[in-house]
């Protein structure tokens, strides 16, 4: 009996601990001392060195995001687009005109520790609705200068919204790159990146992406090559500014021609290798260089002895439709090719469309198939080498020309040795 009555007692005393265990409050371990974290959304990795694209919508529909972070009771969101504050809290819904966009979130806690997310926000136009966005180097301008937008429906267009100032259009056209209209731009500018808004007769406001502003002569074209006491061309803007040019070490002052779009000299007897170019503008501010998507006050070019068969910036995306000129490379002359020998080394200088999803080369003939080469894919700007025999030399004649082909690239420069 006795033994009976002490088992009850331990069964009653096991009971009411466990109700006891089950009345207990959780109790939280997090503290603002901890480190914050974004748990959710996960942005996708960076792809060529460029955020991702976290957020792709249409111009009817707002740009929307709800942030999960840690520890949340200590822990403040901050959302910045192309860089500007935008709102605080953790969750956005914002109205985009069209366009790319950089996306920056940061989490902060009360004791002042901090973790941030970036990524690209692409806001698509809706049909019928003007747009516009890079097509070449267009999107460098200088203030009180006169700057051009290619784009789609832009006869619609009657004026531009820059740094919170509306300029009108003051001509329309079309060109190889596509149709365009022209503006001026405001002179009080300062100096950096706007963002951009097409305008129509009733006041709509329509995306038009990114534009920077300089004050100084720029080169974008034509500097990475040169060959020695040959004619040398560069593009650019502002370049009747330009005073004089170092050609490693050596000053030039003289030139063939000069205008605002171009400079043109005599390339200084040179052995074939890698030299620095330099410029002076005649206030004295140093010439910039727009090399793989940054501004560079000096650059390494190549001396060279090959032979120039053709130079520019033609973009290429066999995405493009049948007809659009920039489906393909074609601009070798056939001509051209009656002259060069089996053996002879052809090198194609491309730079890479960096929004573009991906980047692969391929050189062809004008009726494609057969291709001469595997699909070439390319992270960055450089230089492919491809050799001319006797059979591709014979293919190019027979089938009408050379070409190049693939997506998300320029063909700036092609020559032979």
């Amino acid at each position: 009996m006795k033994k009976i009555y002490l088992m009850l007692m331990a069964f009653v005393a096991v009971s009411l601990l466990g109700v006891s265990c089950k009345e207990d409050e959780p109790f939280s371990t997090i503290t603002e001392d901890d480190y914050p974290k974004i748990l959710d959304p996960v942005f996708p990795d960076w792809v060529d060195g460029e955020p991702a694209v976290v957020s792709q919508i249409t111009h009817d529909a707002n740009f929307t995001m709800k942030l999960t972070v840690t520890p949340s009771d200590y822990t403040e969101v901050t959302w910045l687009i192309d860089g500007v504050e935008v709102q605080k809290g953790n969750e956005i819904d914002i109205p985009l005109e069209a366009g790319t966009y950089s996306l920056k979130v940061v989490a902060t806690t009360t004791k002042g520790q901090s973790t941030s997310r970036e990524g690209k926000i692409v806001v698509s136009p809706l049909q019928g609705e003007p747009w516009s966005e890079a097509v070449g180097f267009e999107r460098i301008v200088s203030n009180g200068a006169r700057a051009r937008l290619y784009g789609n429906n832009l006869s619609l267009v009657t004026g531009v919204v820059i740094g919170e100032q509306t300029v009108p259009i003051v001509s329309m056209g079309s060109s190889d790159l596509g149709n365009y209209v022209e503006y001026e731009v405001p002179s009080n500018l300062e100096v950096g990146e706007y963002r951009i808004s097409l305008v129509d007769v009733e006041g709509n406001s329509y995306g038009g992406n990114l534009v920077t502003v300089v004050n100084v002569p720029v080169i974008t074209g034509g500097f990475a090559h040169a060959t020695s006491h040959s004619e040398w061309v560069m593009t650019g803007i502002g370049l009747d500014k330009i005073a004089s040019l170092s050609i490693n070490g050596t000053t030039v002052t003289e030139f063939i021609r000069q205008s605002y779009y171009e400079i043109v000299l005599t390339c200084p007897e040179l052995e074939d290798g890698m030299y620095v170019l330099k410029g002076e503008s005649d206030n004295g501010a140093e010439v910039l260089f727009y090399s793989s998507q940054k501004m560079e006050s000096e650059i390494s070019f190549a001396v060279s002895s090959e032979t120039l068969l053709w130079e520019g910036h033609h973009y290429v995306s066999w995405d493009l439709p049948d007809g659009d000129p920039h489906k393909t490379f074609n601009l070798i002359p056939l001509e051209a090719f009656e002259s060069i020998y089996p053996g002879t080394t052809m090198y194609v200088s491309y730079s890479i469309k960096a929004d573009d999803e991906y980047h692969q080369i391929r050189l062809t003939h004008a009726a494609w198939e057969p291709y001469f080469t595997d699909p070439i894919d390319v992270q960055e700007d450089g230089v492919y080498e491809f050799v001319l025999t006797q059979e591709i030399l014979n293919t190019i004649k027979e089938k009408g020309g050379f070409i190049c082909v693939g997506h998300g690239y320029y063909v700036d420069r092609i020559t032979i040795k």
